[in-house]
């Protein structure tokens, strides 16, 4: 079914209000899962409110979080964000990275100890509408076999890239270091429809296109994505003295607990490096000439980086997003959420 975006958010910053967040938490958690939703990544939408919901009701997101900022250096920052909710705190540590590159030409900002942050895309977008580029980096749960491994280690530690073209264009990249996220999975199981085979592997370590079989997730592009997923892991983790690699929290074990995961974004102002309007002129102009490139065979146009969620997410604002009706259902709901999601195993069903 479709509902507006406004309906959409209303019905999620409730449901979360009611769980135990505030309600500027609440807006703000709402907004960026709808942000997701509105753009067709729904493995990082409205699908996760009930799973936020319980570990909010259970405490394992603060409620009333303590948030301090440390100015570790004229361009570094940590955020120590107390396990609040995650978009919360990566909104809050982009905005400081924001003002720290307006000043100083680039910023590094982790933020440390919060909880899941959803679609990173809306963080590095922050940036970008500022005019600034955007990158973060962030961890997730174990749930990804090494490459040329038998046994999960890493999770699927996406990384998000934004920046400002002209007239508002923004050309935005956001992708999972494994085949495909592990929300694409719980899409697959709300909709109760097969996966491609080359996502994840079974008990056995073989292909398996069933999403509720699924033991492991795949890197992506094999060795390459498991070295972007090491990197991040680095990067979002063991630079901020968090949990790293096996010792990530699982986002199903012990919801009445925090998560203490890590996230770092990197903001850099293109009027340190050459001119703004240089910088969006050449982006524009870059965006373009992707355009008029003759499609292979099988296409009908090459679209730049992010373009076809943009063009989905204009779609999606003036005709409505599309849910799940069991989602929906559960939306409009009484219940803080109807089955739990706590178990020892990620994976279950």
């Amino acid at each position: 079914m479709k509902v507006s975006r406004e309906t959409l958010f209303q019905l999620i910053q409730q449901k979360l209000t009611k769980a135990g967040l505030n309600s500027d938490h609440a807006a703000t958690v709402a907004e960026v899962l709808v942000f997701a939703d509105a753009r067709g990544i729904h493995s990082h939408g409205a699908v996760r409110v009930e799973y936020y919901a319980e570990r909010i009701s259970k405490g394992g997101t603060n409620r009333k979080p303590v948030f301090q900022m440390e100015q570790t250096g004229p361009c570094s920052a940590v955020l120590h964000a107390d396990n609040a909710a995650g978009q919360v705190a990566a909104k809050r540590g982009m905005l400081h990275a924001i003002e720290l590159a307006q000043e100083k030409g680039v910023a590094v900002v982790g933020i440390s100890r919060m909880g899941h942050s959803g679609a990173i895309s809306y963080f590095v977008q922050q940036a970008a509408r500022a005019g600034l580029i955007g990158i973060s980096l962030c961890q997730s749960d174990p749930m990804v076999v090494p490459f040329g491994g038998a046994e999960i280690y890493y999770g699927t530690n996406p990384l998000a890239f934004a920046a400002p073209g002209e007239n508002g264009d923004i050309m935005t990249f956001d992708m999972a270091t494994t085949v495909q996220a592990w929300g694409k999975i719980l899409d697959a199981r709300s909709r109760q429809e097969p996966i491609p085979a080359t996502w994840a592997v079974d008990s056995h370590g073989a292909p398996t296109t069933d999403p509720f079989a699924v033991h492991a997730l795949l890197p992506a592009a094999g060795p390459k994505g498991y070295g972007l997923m090491m990197m991040i892991d680095v990067l979002s983790g063991i630079l901020l003295g968090l949990p790293f690699g096996k010792q990530v929290s699982s986002m199903y074990d012990d919801l009445s607990h925090g998560r203490n995961l890590g996230q770092l974004h990197i903001v850099i102002n293109p009027a340190f490096f050459s001119s703004s309007e240089l910088f969006r002129q050449h982006l524009s102009q870059t965006m373009s000439e992707l355009n008029a490139i003759q499609p292979a065979p099988g296409f009908n146009q090459v679209y730049y980086p992010g373009q076809n969620l943009d063009l989905y997410e204009k779609e999606s604002t003036t005709h409505g997003i599309e849910i799940v009706d069991d989602i929906y259902d559960y939306l409009v709901s009484d219940a803080i959420y109807t089955r739990s999601y706590e178990t020892k195993n990620p994976f279950a069903q």
